[in-house]
């Protein structure tokens, strides 16, 4: 784990680590010339008092190089300071960028498993701090030991059984940072889901999508109280925690205080029986405060760094998701041009939370150029068929494929390039018209003409220029100047999104959900001239769209159990014209 925190850390920043490195042996080499010098400096004094023939100009010197000295040491942990701060924040940005590449990276499954989550969450505790923590620690450890082996090295100039009471009156605290290390861990752990449980309803109560419904339910109270409880509960836990941890502390502070003063004490004795002098007693005595201050930092380091390590697994659980969608080893290119259509053979799938088939036996052809319109109750796996066909997901058996070529040996990247979705939960992007569109396809970034076309064929022109800066307007409430729009607004302008994407394949989830039914056939009108040319698969529940397709395939319990066009289905006189009926009834 250290390792691969240290590899991060020098990935990100090697020349900070260096200069790091550098100045923590000087930091830790500082320290002895201060000691020596005021040995030096009170010798001398005692010797002026016995009568010794030394000018004030000596002890001037000596003073004037102990003031150098300190300066030095002043700038050196200074520079120090700046070097450790500008390595936190690059080392913190490059484990950031390294969490959202994986964030990205992961199959699509692991966001519908719950102990993902738990996973995804302390991986985002510890990332941003960890990594640099472990080296902060490193360092501190390096410059510990320095320090500490000049001091011990002139403990045992005096007596050894001095260097041996230091190690003594620290290792005790050590071993109690050591044990509630492992307890604050195996603590965390335990009580991820509570930690998330409470973060979901802080936003329950803070976010613009539950404003409305917590107000006109007057669930305020209710979901604060939630909240209330289950931080009483993160806290109790915590602070029993910390109070045993305290007590602990203050049993090995009282051992170590017995030791220290017995040193002096010890020392003292020394002096009084004329062993050392005055200037030597003190030289050791602050040798030995320094030691131990020096050996608690170093073991104190070492137990952070075991602290560290515990909870590097954290970080790297997430790290090691290995996805299980992957391009193979020699993946071919998209059909180019696209001729004969999709094939689905025998196709059946399964959520890895589920044991049920969702997809169960597909069979079916989607001929180039053609418009196939898929129907069928909610959770009859229209969705789940349009992500197998994006790749999102592989199939559990039977063979997927485009122009002949199978699916799964195309690769992903060159896949989604040829397929234009929106599904219907698409995404709000609170950026500007522009970039909400552009989304769709970013290298029509800088070409408003392709935006305006694409923003027309989806209805959305006459939206976009009553705005008042244009498509440079920013959309939603999260930025200053940003503008709100409707649900229909917001699904023009996700159209649009799709469409500027020109993609032989174009895949729309309820498109026009949110749309009146004369916005809707204006769109579709469009939508069939767009699409000339160009396989396009639509899910819909309103029929007015739906028998606008070439063919209709109605979907119940993950099979398909009709197919045709709409007056074939009609006269079958099945489930599609049961649906079609009871919702034209509906308007009659």
């Amino acid at each position: 784990m250290l390792g691969r925190a240290v590899s991060l850390v020098w990935k990100s920043s090697r020349g900070l680590t260096i200069a790091n490195l550098l100045l923590t042996i000087l930091q830790g080499l500082l320290p002895l010339i201060p000691l020596y010098l005021m040995k030096l400096l009170i010798d001398s004094i005692e010797e002026v008092i016995e009568g010794a023939d030394i000018s004030f100009n000596h002890i001037g010197l000596l003073i004037g190089i102990m003031g150098a000295a300190a300066l030095l040491t002043a700038i050196v942990k200074s520079i120090a300071g700046i070097v450790e701060q500008t390595q936190a924040r690059v080392v913190t940005d490059y484990m950031q960028d390294i969490l959202h590449g994986k964030s990205v990276d992961v199959d699509l499954s692991y966001y519908e498993d719950s102990s993902f989550y738990d996973t995804l969450h302390r991986a985002q505790t510890e990332a941003p701090f960890r990594p640099t923590k472990i080296v902060t620690d490193l360092i501190g450890t390096a410059r510990s030991t320095v320090s500490l082996l000049a001091m011990v090295g002139l403990l045992l100039s005096f007596h050894w059984i001095i260097a041996l009471v230091l190690l003594a009156a620290a290792l005790p605290g050590v071993f109690v940072k050591l044990s509630f290390s492992k307890i604050t861990w195996k603590w965390r752990r335990r009580r991820t889901e509570t930690e998330r449980r409470a973060w979901y309803k802080h936003r329950l109560l803070t976010s613009v999508e539950h404003a409305k419904e917590l107000r006109l339910f007057g669930l305020g109270e209710y979901f604060r109280k939630r909240y209330r409880d289950l931080r009483t509960i993160i806290r109790t836990e915590m602070l029993s925690i910390a109070r045993r941890r305290t007590a602990a502390d203050l049993a090995t502070q009282a051992v170590a205080t017995v030791l220290v003063y017995g040193s002096l004490a010890f020392i003292a004795w020394q002096a009084f029986g004329g062993l050392i002098t005055i200037g030597g007693m003190v030289m050791y005595f602050q040798a030995f405060q320094k030691g131990l201050g020096y050996l608690r930092g170093l073991l104190g380091s070492l137990a952070e760094l075991y602290e560290g390590n515990l909870f590097l697994s954290h970080l790297f659980d997430f790290l090691d998701i290995e996805p299980s969608v992957i391009d193979t080893p020699d993946p071919v290119p998209f059909p180019s041009p696209f001729m004969k259509g999709i094939s689905l053979d025998h196709l059946s799938f399964a959520y890895s939370t589920s044991e049920k088939m969702v997809l169960d036996d597909i069979s079916l052809h989607i001929r180039q150029g053609e418009m196939l319109a898929l129907v069928g109750p909610n959770g009859s796996g229209k969705t789940t068929l349009i992500k197998l066909l994006c790749r999102l997901y592989d199939p559990a058996s039977g063979t997927m494929d485009v122009d002949g070529i199978p699916v799964s040996d195309i690769g992903i990247e060159d896949l989604r390039k040829h397929i234009s979705v929106i599904f219907q939960d698409y995404t709000r992007y609170h950026l500007t018209v522009r970039e909400n569109i552009i989304l769709g396809d970013i290298q029509h970034e800088h070409n408003d003409f392709d935006i305006q076309e694409a923003a027309a064929a989806a209805g959305a022109a006459s939206l976009i220029s009553d705005l008042d800066n244009g498509l440079d307007t920013v959309l939603g409430r999260w930025f200053i100047g940003g503008k709100e729009l409707s649900i229909g607004e917001w699904q023009k302008i996700a159209l649009a999104r799709a469409f500027i994407r020109d993609a032989p394949i174009i895949i729309l989830d309820e498109p026009t959900s949110a749309l009146d039914a004369r916005a809707e056939l204006d769109v579709f009108t469009r939508f069939r001239e767009l699409v000339r040319g160009r396989t396009a698969i639509v899910i819909s529940h309103r029929f007015s769209t739906v028998r606008m397709a070439d063919r209709i395939a109605v979907m119940h319990d993950g099979r398909i159990t009709e197919l045709g066009t709409h007056h074939e289905l009609m006269a079958n006189e099945g489930m599609y014209r049961e649906m079609y009926t009871a919702q034209a009834s509906a308007y009659s």
